[in-house]
């Protein structure tokens, strides 16, 4: 059993680190076309970030893996594979409430990081990506790893979900922590400055928390910054190269 669990939690950091080596390397290479030259002279940053991800993916995996272990051999969680299972309203009803709960964790987790001390000890690996390429979005110290690898694995041992769901979730996941650090805004400015965009985060929103670091904390939604007077808008690309 122990045995199982482990190959378990090393498939899974495995996975974890070839989805952030495609979708990071994916955006990377749109952001060589659309805006030549904007990661020039940062090689040596973008190899740090992709050391400390590399990290991060194993640290992500183990929990992921115990529960996927878990899962399979033991039916621990609230993972179906049956669409019938449930009504069908709650198919996109359980997906807004992993990404809200996930937000809140985010959004609360992230502020703690910004407390001076823990800045200092874990928090400062990730912004000193100066400006934050498309590499940077798992280049966390371990501790701060930590804070984020359990979410997930915590909510599908409590919260119902399709497999087909958890997997929209993981995109979504993966997705927006890639294209919210890569410096440039590949959404449409109708959708970024108009209505959706003001409860929606994006680059242009995150940009702000790496050049300012006291405000927009959130991951996917603007709510809790706006709760919390945190949200201070949207940011501008031209900074942060310092």
């Amino acid at each position: 059993m122990v045995a199982a669990i482990i190959l378990s939690a090393l498939a899974m950091s495995a996975i974890v680190g070839g989805r952030y080596l495609l979708a990071s390397g994916g955006f990377a290479l749109a952001t060589r076309i659309k805006q030549p030259g904007l990661y020039r002279g940062l090689e040596k940053q973008m190899g740090r970030e992709i050391g400390w991800s590399l990290l991060s993916a194993l640290i992500y995996g183990v929990p992921a893996g115990v529960v996927a272990w878990g899962w399979q051999a033991r039916g621990w969680t609230r993972i179906y594979e049956d669409v019938g299972d449930y009504p069908l309203w709650w198919l996109p009803v359980s997906l807004l409430l992993y990404l809200a709960l996930h937000d809140t964790w985010f959004y609360w987790t992230h502020r703690w990081m910004h407390r001076p001390r823990l800045f200092r000890v874990a928090h400062a690996v990730h912004h000193a990506s100066r400006p934050p390429t498309a590499w940077a979005a798992m280049s966390f110290h371990p501790w701060e790893a930590l804070t984020g690898a359990f979410v997930i694995p915590v909510l599908v041992l409590l919260i119902p979900i399709h497999v087909g769901v958890l997997g929209a979730v993981l995109t979504i996941m993966t997705v927006m922590g890639v294209s919210n650090h890569m410096g440039w805004e590949m959404f449409p400015r109708w959708m970024v400055r108009g209505p959706l965009g003001g409860w929606l985060i994006t680059a242009t929103h995150h940009q702000r928390h790496h050049d300012q670091y006291n405000c927009n904390y959130g991951l996917y939604f603007r709510v809790w910054d706006r709760l919390c007077g945190t949200d201070k808008g949207l940011g501008d690309f031209r900074k942060g190269r310092g």
